[in-house]
């Protein structure tokens, strides 16, 4: 797999304040890449440098090989940004926003209509193609802002919080309209603060914080990677009275009880559970039991001690 993007020691200054720290990343071509992190991380300063849109303090970023600082123009040839701030005029028609911008970015006459079309079926806009967009919902202004980037047929596409503020049925059409553009080949660096968007999107994720990266890999890399544990939390009819020491009980790492809940830690929970119910009589009835298993939150309050912030 080519390298797309790579960007090697990228740090960013604004006065004393070290934005970004040191950001080294290969992105390959066709990936879902997701960087993410809370609001403050660096992620956006960091999609910034990569867009050319600002310089690094320090450090270096290529698309495709080209350098974002000394072939600035070649770079931006290869790439668009949907940002967080909407970027539309809401007296044009969706086709007359995505005309607009595909002037703006060169597409040749001949093209654009063909890469207008692209891009509102990407987005699931074809049928609203020639309403205002003063009359769409913020969802659908949010799927715009993406087929904006797309008019200029980038071989990379970086999404800033595409679904910050969304409904769940425009959060849906944008990750379609992001698999589609992986299917195409297109690279995808994906921010966002929202955890459950890149367990289920991402290829390769990366959890940025305080500028840095504090760990990078697959979804399943970074769960085997965690010593995080799983918890199985059981809530009784009545107070709990087990009849065996549950925290002696192989592969728990430590338990709480108090009143009718039962907190049982284990790094494997599906093997711990099955001699919790084997081996101990709990002194009363189970109302209700829940298996917490590891997920990229855990990783991050693992990682950082401390919980995601928006």
């Amino acid at each position: 797999m080519a390298d797309a993007i790579v960007t090697r020691d990228l740090r960013r200054n604004y006065g004393d304040r070290e934005a970004v720290r040191g950001v080294s990343l290969g992105i390959g071509e066709g990936e879902i890449f997701g960087l993410l992190g809370p609001n403050g991380a660096g992620k956006t300063t960091t999609l910034s440098m990569v867009s050319t849109r600002i310089h690094p303090t320090s450090g270096d970023a290529w698309v495709f090989g080209r350098h974002t600082v000394t072939e600035v123009h070649a770079a931006r040839r290869l790439l668009n940004v949907a940002p967080q701030e909407e970027s539309l005029y809401p007296t044009l028609t969706a086709r007359e926003n995505l005309t607009f911008f595909a002037r703006l970015y060169g597409v040749p006459r001949a093209q654009r209509v063909k890469q207008v079309q692209r891009a509102l079926d990407a987005v699931e806009l074809a049928g609203r193609a020639d309403d205002r967009v003063a009359t769409f919902s913020g969802g659908m202004r949010r799927r715009l802002n993406l087929g904006c980037a797309l008019v200029s047929n980038p071989r990379v596409v970086l999404l800033d919080e595409p679904t910050v503020g969304v409904d769940p049925q425009s959060r849906a059409h944008v990750f379609d309209a992001v698999r589609g553009l992986r299917s195409e080949g297109i690279t995808i660096l994906y921010t966002t603060h929202y955890l459950a968007e890149a367990e289920e999107l991402c290829d390769r994720i990366a959890i940025m914080d305080e500028g840095r990266i504090i760990a990078l890999g697959t979804l399943a890399e970074l769960l085997r990677g965690s010593s995080a544990e799983e918890m199985i939390e059981l809530r009784l009819g009545s107070e709990a009275r087990p009849s065996c020491d549950l925290a002696a009980l192989p592969g728990v790492a430590r338990c709480e009880i108090n009143g009718h809940m039962v907190r049982v830690f284990a790094r494997h929970a599906e093997p711990v559970l099955a001699r919790l119910m084997q081996s101990c009589a709990l002194g009363a009835d189970i109302v209700q039991l829940r298996v917490t298993p590891v997920s990229l939150e855990t990783i991050f309050i693992e990682l950082t001690g401390k919980e995601l912030r928006d």
